[in-house]
C-alpha cells in the first residue's frame, strides 16, 4: 500500500466513522417511534425517510449542495454566523454518507424494536417503570442485537458512498477523495487500471471487516440478551 493509498483508506474509515457515530443516536431514537407509535402523518415521515434508498444518490447530494453550500439556507447561516463551511469538506463528504446510510440503521433498528415482546414492556409499566426506565432496560436492550446489525450497515454503507459524495464535496485529494473517488479517479487515468484494482481489494477488505465485526457484535448482544 502506497502512502497515498493508505491516506485514502485512513480518510474514508474517518468519513464513515463519523457518519455512523453522528446518524446512530437520532436513527434509533426515530426507529423507535416508528416502532412503537401511532401517530398522524407517520406514513409520510417513513416515506421522506427512505428516500435515500430510492432517489438517485447524485440527488441527494445535489439537494445537500443546495441546503449547505456556501449560498444554501443551512449553509450561508452557518458560514455568516460560525464560519463553518460544510460543502466540499471531509466533514462534508461524512454528512453525504449519513444520509445515505440513515434509511438503513432506522429499517435495521425498527425491525428490532417491533420483535421486542409488548408484554414485557406492559410488565414494567404496571410495576411503575416510565418511558425512558422501560426503553434503556428492556426495549433497547433487547433490540441492541439489531441495533449494532443496523449501525455497522450504516458504517459500511458510507464506506461506498459515491454518487452524493462527489456531488456535495468533489474529488479533493487528502480532503474529500475517498476510496469509491480514488477508484473512479484511478479509472478515468490512462494506465491507472492496476492502481485502481489495489483499491477495489482494499475497498472490499475493509467491507468484509465490517460485516465481520456486526455479525461478531450482533451475536454477543444476543448471547448477553439471553443470559
Amino acid at each position: 500500500m502506497t502512502e497515498t493509498e493508505l491516506a485514502v483508506a485512513l480518510l474514508s474509515l474517518k468519513v464513515a466513522g463519523v457518519a455512523a457515530a453522528f446518524s446512530l443516536v437520532p436513527a434509533v431514537a426515530l426507529a423507535w417511534v416508528l416502532a412503537k407509535k401511532k401517530f398522524f402523518g407517520k406514513t409520510a415521515l417513513e416515506a421522506v425517510v427512505n428516500l435515500p434508498l430510492v432517489l438517485p444518490p447524485v440527488v441527494v447530494g445535489f439537494a445537500l449542495l443546495e441546503l449547505f453550500g456556501r449560498r444554501g439556507v443551512i449553509g450561508a447561516w452557518l458560514f455568516e454566523n460560525f464560519g463553518l463551511r460544510v460543502a466540499f469538506t471531509w466533514e462534508g463528504a461524512a454528512l453525504a454518507a449519513a444520509v445515505m446510510g440513515f434509511p438503513l440503521v432506522v429499517r435495521a433498528a425498527r425491525l428490532a424494536f417491533e420483535a421486542v415482546d409488548p408484554d414485557l414492556e406492559e410488565a414494567a409499566r404496571t410495576l411503575g417503570a416510565g418511558p425512558w426506565r422501560r426503553f434503556a432496560t428492556i426495549a433497547l436492550p433487547l433490540a441492541a442485537p439489531g441495533v449494532i446489525a443496523g449501525a455497522l450497515l450504516g458504517f459500511a454503507r458510507a464506506l461506498g458512498e459515491f454518487g452524493a459524495t462527489i456531488a456535495f464535496v468533489g474529488n479533493q485529494p487528502g480532503e474529500t477523495r475517498t476510496l469509491p473517488i480514488a477508484i473512479y479517479t484511478e479509472l478515468q487515468r490512462p494506465g491507472g487500471e492496476d492502481a485502481a484494482g489495489r483499491l477495489v481489494i482494499y475497498a472490499i477488505l475493509l467491507a468484509l471487516a465490517a460485516v465481520a465485526a456486526a455479525e461478531a457484535l450482533a451475536a454477543a448482544a444476543r448471547r448477553k440478551a439471553a443470559g
